[in-house]
């Protein structure tokens, strides 16, 4: 080997000393000085999801990233549906090698390196290094519009670009009690779908919205529905006062109106809290069994009516899935889709490969053109003691 080998912390702090958008060429250089590494990149998946951008190396003459590469196929693609590091020899007498760029199941890209010799300790070592470029990443997005330009295979128009902050900034995320992803199409146009999650000590938060109306003015509605609710929530409020503020908000502010989904996820019991504003009903699946989750349904938010929201309760057992949709997912074409079929025939798989599966069925039923957005957010539900939870290890994926 050549050069000196840096601990993980030298690492994190070299990438921390780098500028943010040359913090990849660090770990490339690491790579290259502990194993003589060749031809390292980083590769990350494109806003839509079906394609692959190779990132330009910082004082490239160009300074754009590479053609993006088609994923479905390929050995990309197999490496981040099955998030294991790939190896085969690269007709030279090396090895090339792939390894997942993951962050809380968060798949960011890839890592791809031309080893002329490795053992296992030596692509254990690639692998760790594919995990810190993944935290690193994930923290100088922040500082940089690098990663977001990279990701734009095709033109967004300004509604998208709206909505798309509107999201967290993950659209998957893994803990010891669940696994849950989400995705949006189409991801370049329109603009008036939301989903939201975030995680504190006791409760997960969900929630998907869909504003009506068209373009920019979907995505004004969309932006005040997503900051009153966020702002309930970060209050301290539960479902119910959320799913007021919001209401009220809409009234206050704007002629619109938006249905809605809010959740409150006990990680100790699986008891979820809810409101259900106008929006179409969830679907479970247990046991092998598909069904529709029977929901009262209360008004959607901004509608100036006499009745109020009401608070439901739903049991989450281990092994549950439990699906939201938006309309745009049964809407027109997308209603010949069978979506407890998919549901049901994509079991076994990850989250994030349901709503792939999900969201090609109703693009591929509406020949590519959708005449709105179609959301889909899929949560699993493992349970299990909070306090058992956390001695667990985490889930590297």
């Amino acid at each position: 080997m050549e050069g000196t080998d840096l601990e993980l912390g030298e690492l994190l702090a070299a990438a921390e000393a780098a500028p943010p958008g040359e913090s990849v060429e660090v770990v490339a250089l690491d790579l290259q000085k502990r194993f003589g590494a060749e031809c390292v990149s980083f590769l990350f998946v494109d806003l839509i999801g079906e394609r692959l951008v190779r990132l330009a190396a910082a004082g490239d003459a160009a300074g754009e990233p590479g053609e993006p590469i088609r994923l479905q196929g390929s050995v990309y693609d197999r490496v981040l549906r099955s998030q294991r590091q790939h190896v085969e020899t690269d007709g030279q007498g090396g090895r090339r090698v792939v390894t997942p760029v993951t962050n809380r199941g968060d798949r960011i890209g890839v890592l791809e390196v031309t080893l002329q010799a490795g053992d296992d300790t030596v692509l254990r070592q690639v692998r760790d290094a594919a995990h810190a470029l993944a935290y690193i990443i994930v923290t100088d997005r922040r500082f940089t519009d690098l990663y977001h330009l990279g990701r734009r295979t095709t033109r967004t128009s300004l509604a998208a670009e709206i909505q798309h902050q509107l999201l967290p900034s993950a659209p998957c995320c893994e803990a010891a009690e669940f696994t849950l992803a989400a995705g949006l199409v189409p991801a370049d146009d329109i603009g008036g779908d939301t989903y939201d999650y975030t995680l504190d000590r006791d409760t997960l938060h969900l929630s998907i919205t869909d504003a009506m109306g068209h373009d920019t003015d979907s995505a004004l509605l969309a932006t005040l529905l997503v900051g009153a609710l966020r702002q309930a929530r970060r209050s301290g409020c539960d479902a119910i006062a959320q799913a007021r503020h919001a209401h009220q908000a809409l009234l206050s502010h704007s002629r619109g109106l938006a249905t809605g989904q809010l959740f409150c996820v006990g990680l100790d019991t699986g008891l979820c809290e809810l409101v259900n504003a106008g929006h179409p009903r969830p679907l479970r699946l247990r046991d092998g069994t598909v069904e529709e989750v029977e929901l009262a349904v209360d008004m959607p938010f901004g509608v100036a009516a006499p009745t109020g929201y009401h608070l439901q309760q739903l049991h989450l057992r281990p092994g549950d899935r439990l699906v939201l949709l938006t309309d745009g997912m049964q809407d027109r074409s997308a209603a010949a889709v069978d979506l407890a079929s998919v549901i049901r025939d994509t079991g076994a798989l990850h989250p994030r490969e349901v709503v792939r599966s999900l969201t090609c069925a109703v693009l591929d039923a509406c020949y590519g053109s959708l005449k709105d957005d179609a959301t889909v957010l899929v949560l699993d539900w493992h349970g299990g003691p909070r306090r058992a939870a956390r001695t667990r290890p985490a889930p590297h994926h």
